[in-house]
């Protein structure tokens, strides 16, 4: 597998060794020192995923973080430390796709880049067999030529992941899915119990989808098993 990695790091030891490794494994890496560095680099280069550490000099990754999302889908994997800044980063509308928690071994990182790229492109050339191109179930529509959402008639901006969960549910409107079915699909990765991930992407997917997001009509959830699609 190849591809162009934008890695955003401050520490030149941790920055160095992830582009040893990385380049080993046949990608292209390119290092920023800080979070302006990185805003320029990505405007002016093409990469296929962004590699982030939070605490950055001159502008925080999650100051990058929202611009980023702004203009692109892109995956983009934190390196940090696991805390409430992670949750925020991948929960709260700044759309990280994952996180890798400091320590890490290269051949973690190295696997979670690896999965991030494959599902990236997954979802790029997607095809939905036997299922019409639009699919709506109450008030949403989604276009799945397109991966786009709208909710009476006006577009709803999703990361991707949301985006994926979303299309999983509405694809199969009558199905419970479990938080490790629905892990396993979007992420395309074991799942070893961590709820937090799922459950921040879902709050927040809640937040743009719903009327209120604390009476949910479209995500269910059935307590101790899973969610499913809403009926209406």
């Amino acid at each position: 597998m190849s591809g162009t990695i934008l890695l955003v790091e401050d520490e030149p030891s941790i920055a160095e060794m992830v582009v040893s490794y990385l380049e080993k494994e046949g990608f292209s890496v390119v290092h920023a020192k800080d979070g302006e560095e990185a805003v320029r680099r990505f405007t002016q280069e093409s990469f296929d995923l962004i590699l982030l550490d939070l605490m950055l000099p001159k502008l925080s990754g999650m100051d990058f973080l929202r611009i980023i999302r702004e203009k692109s889908l892109i995956p983009i994997l934190i390196v940090s430390a696991k805390d409430g800044e992670v949750d925020k980063a991948l929960g709260l509308g700044f759309g990280a796709d994952d996180y890798i928690a400091k320590p890490f071994s290269m051949i973690e990182l190295s696997a979670r880049v690896k999965a991030a790229l494959r599902r990236a492109s997954y979802h790029v050339n997607v095809q939905v067999d036997d299922r019409a191109s639009i699919v709506e179930i109450h008030e949403l529509t989604m276009d799945m030529d397109n991966l786009t959402i709208s909710k009476n008639g006006k577009e709803v901006k999703l990361t991707s992941k949301e985006l994926q969960i979303l299309k999983l549910l509405m694809t199969h409107p009558k199905k419970v899915f479990t938080k490790e079915h629905i892990y396993q699909s979007v992420w395309d990765e074991p799942y070893y119990g961590d709820e937090n991930i799922i459950n921040v992407h879902m709050r927040r997917l809640r937040e743009k989808i719903e009327d209120n997001p604390s009476e949910p009509q479209y995500i269910k959830t059935l307590w101790g098993i899973g969610y499913r699609l809403g009926e209406f």
